[in-house]
């Protein structure tokens, strides 16, 4: 078998590993239950220009994930696995443009190592699989600055498909996640070519073709929401863009080294490597590393230095940010691994010992993922749901929301939230209330979900649902609801109707006993497809 055939298959086996992976694992909250479904709802309500959580508009990111999720889910069904789909597609090829920008930089053995290294770590195993844009953004982020360094570097004239294909990822990566989609990989490639004096090629790039090939692939969707949806631009871009950057309020603040020590996590333990290998080589080379021999490694430091340096300068931090620096970390470890320990035997040996540890802390990664997810999960209240309700019935729910439910249980129908709006449009954090009444401002017909606990006094049909969290204590009186089954972190309720005046027909489909989160199982699996 040849080196390079070796290769493709060794993609093709960590990529299926990484598809099964994304079977066993149920959804992780908030995350991949509230992506998950903005999804499923675009391909429920046909409406595949404004994304929508449990109906209402959410304009948090642009819309590229919802829209592949919407088709994956439509052509294989609505499971988790459907929607991890997407970014493992996207994790694939991220692997894919590694092995071949390292093939052309440093030859088949440093892509082939540069290919286990990422496709055993969890920045793969895991972030592979994960549902939310971060994997997009960084794919596209990654492509766009491999296409614009190697037209630079292809000849005395950049090349001119290379270029194009660069501003088609910048456009991609804006419909993924935003601005960051064209900032990153523009700060990139202006530090590198500032640093290495290539200015003069670059500004034989094709200039005008590419921004208007960016501009017909990312702009229609902006141009488009707005008309349909006055104020997308400013509570996107300011709001979820410049305001989350700048700002000081909300979730998720980390300091600033933060990012180094996730990225040794990320890629155990060939960041270790790249850190001292690197510290090592500034100290000796210092400013001959960007010589014109040495652009291909220049470019993957300023890559890895200034996108960490980026997202470590605002106090909100998320693990999945970082994704774009993980190909270039990668190329830098595998690069230094070959020129040190590359024709050792006994390299060889403790390498492919490094890698089988590593599948097996992704394997189990995931599996204690999983678990702490059904901790939280809704899943077993949606199958006891779904084998009881049918399609019009109304559901409620109170005390948070369960963000997986509506997925899990494929409703076709906005579940409607119970809670103090009043005060929350007063208090509330960066939390899942602010998601549902911002959003609410861009479609008033939709905000009719939102509802007062008021609601849940008031007499109902038996048609009706409700779901509330287990560890609620404050929904006050809920004499007018049966409990019908108690899952692991939620409670679902029907509605005991009006008393009936003909005494001959006292039947009550809400007086059953609550059953055993065990047995509800058993019966939602028996009945998943039916209602799926």
């Amino acid at each position: 078998m040849n080196d390079t055939r070796k290769s493709w298959l060794t993609l093709a086996a960590l990529w299926l590993l990484l598809l099964a992976l994304a079977a066993v694992r149920p959804l992780a909250l908030p995350d991949e239950g509230r992506y998950g479904d903005v999804g499923r709802w675009m391909l429920v309500s046909g409406d595949w220009l404004a994304p929508r959580l449990n109906g209402i508009v959410f304009f948090h990111k642009p819309p590229l994930l919802h829209w592949l999720q919407a088709t994956t889910l439509w052509v294989a069904g609505v499971h988790a696995w459907s929607a991890r789909l997407v970014p493992a597609l996207h994790a694939g090829l991220m692997m894919v443009s590694l092995y071949l920008a390292a093939r052309h930089i440093a030859g088949e053995a440093t892509a082939r190592r540069a290919v286990w290294m990422l496709g055993t770590s969890l920045a793969f195993l895991i972030g592979g699989q994960y549902i939310n844009h971060d994997m997009l953004v960084g794919t596209w982020i990654s492509v766009a600055i491999g296409c614009f360094a190697a037209a630079i570097m292809h000849a005395e004239r950049p090349h001119t498909g290379l270029a194009l294909a660069g501003f088609a990822a910048c456009a991609l990566g804006v419909l993924a996640k935003g601005l960051i989609g064209l900032v990153l990989p523009g700060l990139v490639m202006f530090v590198w070519l500032t640093l290495s004096r290539q200015w003069p090629k670059a500004l034989r790039m094709p200039w005008l073709r590419g921004v208007l090939l960016f501009c017909a692939l990312a702009l229609p969707w902006f141009v488009l929401g707005e008309q349909r949806h006055p104020g997308l631009f400013d509570y996107l871009i300011i709001g979820q863009h410049f305001g989350r950057y700048t700002g000081t309020t909300f979730n998720n603040q980390a300091p600033f080294w933060f990012y180094p020590l996730v990225l040794l996590g990320l890629l155990f333990p060939w960041g270790f490597l790249t850190a001292w290998q690197g510290l090592r080589g500034l100290s000796r080379q210092g400013l001959a590393l960007l010589k014109p021999a040495n652009a291909w490694t220049a470019l993957l430091w300023v890559w890895l230095l200034t996108i960490t340096v980026f997202f470590s300068l605002p106090k909100s931090k998320l693990v999945g940010y970082i994704l774009p620096v993980v190909p270039p970390l990668t190329l830098l470890a595998a690069q230094y691994w070959e020129q040190r320990w590359g024709q050792h035997a006994r390299a060889k040996r403790v390498f492919a010992l490094l890698c089988a540890v590593n599948l097996a802390l992704g394997i189990g990664f995931n599996h204690l993922a999983g678990q702490h997810s059904l901790r939280q999960s809704s899943r077993d209240v949606a199958q006891a749901l779904a084998c009881r309700m049918q399609a019009d019935d109304t559901v409620l729910v109170a005390g948070g929301y369960p963000y997986d439910l509506p997925f899990e249980a494929n409703l076709k129908h906005p579940v409607v939230v119970v809670s103090d709006w009043v005060s929350a449009r007063q208090k509330a954090g960066d939390n899942w209330q602010r998601e549902m009444f911002e959003g609410a401002v861009f479609d008033p017909q939709a905000a009719q979900v939102l509802q007062m606990p008021e609601v849940l006094q008031s007499p109902q049909p038996a048609h009706h649902w409700l779901v509330t969290a287990r560890e609620t204590h404050t929904l006050g009186d809920l004499s007018r609801w049966q409990k019908v089954f108690e899952g692991r972190a939620w409670t679902l309720w029907q509605a005991v109707p009006p008393p009936i005046a003909n005494p001959a027909n006292p039947a009550n489909p809400a007086s059953s006993a609550a059953e055993s989160p065990k047995a509800a199982e058993q019966k939602g699996l028996a009945c998943r497809h039916h209602h799926g």
